[in-house]
């Protein structure tokens, strides 16, 4: 088996935000999807897609016409190879969009259990926090005890929030119960 090393990069974000997941090559688009948001820290409560050349995947609406092919059966290796970059694209009201570059493809240790992840840097956006700008005005209220908004997005976010917290270990142990 072989696998592909990926590094994930959340866009539009200041010092970036980023993970480097294995996963294996035949890995479908439904399946890397629960990765990535295992991955990011997201919950998956809203609506995604995969941006891949001119076509794009995702969970066809069948009360929404579109172009939208059904990420279920697309195996990874079959739309992506070694050195290109493709879109991840979720919550379309918030606008977060990933830039998923394949980096390498690794022969498979026979040891290892697949998805990991084996990199990263900075905490994931809280979810409907408004995308980049809303994340971006939400570390400065928290940054600053005197900000007219400071006290409610504590209470909103629930306390704590460290932009800078990554733990690898949490994130294995979400892919690990994927399975």
């Amino acid at each position: 088996m072989e696998i592909y090393q990926l590094k994930v990069t959340l866009n539009h974000i200041k010092p970036p935000i980023w993970r480097r997941v294995e996963v294996p090559v035949d890995v479908k688009l439904g399946k890397l999807h629960r990765i990535l948001q295992a991955a990011m820290g997201w919950t998956d409560i809203h609506l995604h897609a995969f941006r891949i050349g001119n076509e794009c995947y995702g969970v066809p609406d069948p009360d929404f016409p579109s172009d939208t092919k059904n990420e279920r059966n697309i195996r990874l290796d079959s739309v992506a190879q070694q050195g290109d970059r493709f879109f991840y694209d979720y919550d379309f009201g918030d606008g977060w969009e990933h830039e998923i570059k394949v980096e390498k493809i690794l022969p498979a240790e026979t040891a290892v259990h697949y998805p990991r992840c084996v990199d990263g840097k900075r905490a994931c956006p809280p979810e409907d926090c408004g995308g980049p700008p809303g994340y971006e005005y939400l570390l400065e209220a928290l940054a600053d005890p005197e900000h007219e908004e400071h006290d409610s997005m504590i209470e909103w976010i629930g306390g704590e929030f460290d932009p800078e917290v990554f733990d690898v270990e949490k994130v294995n142990q979400a892919l690990w119960r994927m399975r």
